[in-house]
């Protein structure tokens, strides 16, 4: 018989903190943020009500990992904490991986992030991509972008930037349309844990191709 969510109550307490990120965190008076909280949290209301199939992966492990524990007692002094501490709840049976085929050696140590639910699982689903990122302290993640998918992420423990325009703390929201090329970078001393969603159609979630861009200036046949 095919496991299914409700047969994993933690995991099930993990999504429940999820549509409370989405559903009472602040806009800003943005209303492309609050179409896109909206659009994840009306997604992952309906997945939750169908006990989606519960596919257990193989536990695949970074060495960006050994920063792990660092972030949940950062996560644990904020807002979030209650997010924090459900994923710490699962973490021991998930998978970290890169997603890219090729990736910088120093990077590789640096970076890694985990699918909970989307195509590839545990938690299966087609229009809705949820999971974590975890970066180590002074990390800087390249440019990239991801076609036909609209990202957000939101800061669950440490400090970042994108694209070199502000300081992102703990709950703040970013939101990436598709296409748009961002680049992170990390705070000196503490690693970085951050909620991520991608919303986009089944077709494209289940062939997403990540790749990183080179910046404009590097790029055959620009100045």
């Amino acid at each position: 018989m095919t496991a299914s969510l409700f047969d994993f109550p933690n995991w099930v307490y993990l999504l429940r903190e999820f549509d409370s990120l989405y559903r009472n965190g602040s806009a800003g008076g943005s209303k492309p943020i609050r179409s896109h909280r909206k659009r994840v949290r009306d997604r992952l209301s309906a997945i939750i009500d169908a006990n989606p199939a519960f596919i257990e992966r193989p536990v695949e492990t970074k060495p960006v990992v050994e920063h792990l524990g660092r972030a949940f007692d950062l996560g644990a002094d904020n807002d979030l904490w209650r997010l924090s501490k459900a994923f710490e709840r699962v973490c021991g049976g998930i998978a970290w991986e890169y997603g890219y085929s090729k990736i910088p050696p120093k990077l590789a140590k640096r970076y890694a992030y985990t699918e909970i639910l989307g195509p590839r699982g545990p938690i299966q689903a087609d229009n809705l991509i949820l999971g974590f990122v975890l970066f180590a302290p002074n990390t800087t993640y390249p440019q990239h972008s991801h076609r036909d998918i609209e990202e957000s992420y939101v800061s669950v423990a440490g400090t970042w930037s994108e694209n070199d325009f502000a300081t992102y703390a703990p709950g703040s929201l970013i939101l990436n349309k598709a296409g748009h090329e961002h680049r992170i970078t990390t705070g000196q001393l503490e690693p970085c844990l951050l909620a991520y969603a991608w919303v986009g159609t089944p077709e494209r979630l289940t062939t997403v191709d990540m790749r990183f861009t080179a910046p404009a200036a590097r790029r055959p046949g620009t100045a």
